[in-house]
């Protein structure tokens, strides 16, 4: 098997959890994909950074993050991927609001002005979240090149109707869920 198979059995076999759960939409499911469980796993962390790197391979960035706390290991797996490579990789935090003390900052890491970057969520059902941090992204100068999720529950539509160019390494049909 490939990175992106394993990838996907961590996936149906740590983060899927079957039961009544409310969404960050305010939608209700009966089953929720806790990605946390494998984003900070210590064999399928290195896994998301080669799998997502292998998505937006054809992509132009150099830096690469979203908003706290789901893109955080997504980013830093990345940046260790690219390390790897002949391409390295900057790594971003974006927070839910501005920091009212220090630097005051919004974006933590590397200044993103000017720069290429590449907005990641782990999994993404209306596209809320990541439209956030591309918007603060785009008050910092940055250029953002598209946004790529781990697991796609919907958010796709929504993201391209915003403009951005959108993928998903895994759909619900990948993991043998229904929407």
């Amino acid at each position: 098997m490939g990175d992106h198979d394993d990838l996907r059995k961590f996936i149906i076999d740590l983060a899927v959890v079957h039961g009544r759960v409310v969404l960050s939409s305010g939608r209700e499911a009966d089953w929720y994909v806790d990605l946390r469980r494998v984003t900070l796993h210590h064999r399928a962390a290195p896994l998301v950074g080669r799998v997502l790197r292998e998505l937006t391979a054809d992509w132009e960035y150099d830096a690469v993050g979203g908003l706290t706390l789901g893109a955080d290991p997504i980013a830093v797996s990345m940046l260790h991927a690219a390390a790897e490579t002949d391409r390295p990789l900057d790594a971003f935090v974006v927070r839910k609001a501005g920091k009212a003390h220090g630097l005051q900052r919004r974006i933590e890491g590397p200044d993103v002005a000017g720069r290429r970057v590449l907005a990641v969520e782990d999994t993404s059902t209306t596209g809320g979240s990541v439209l956030t941090a591309v918007e603060a992204l785009r008050e910092a100068g940055a250029e953002v090149t598209g946004v790529a999720v781990i697991v796609d529950r919907g958010a796709g539509d929504a993201v391209r109707a915003a403009g951005l160019s959108y993928r998903a390494a895994y759909t619900l049909a990948d993991l043998g869920l229904v929407a």
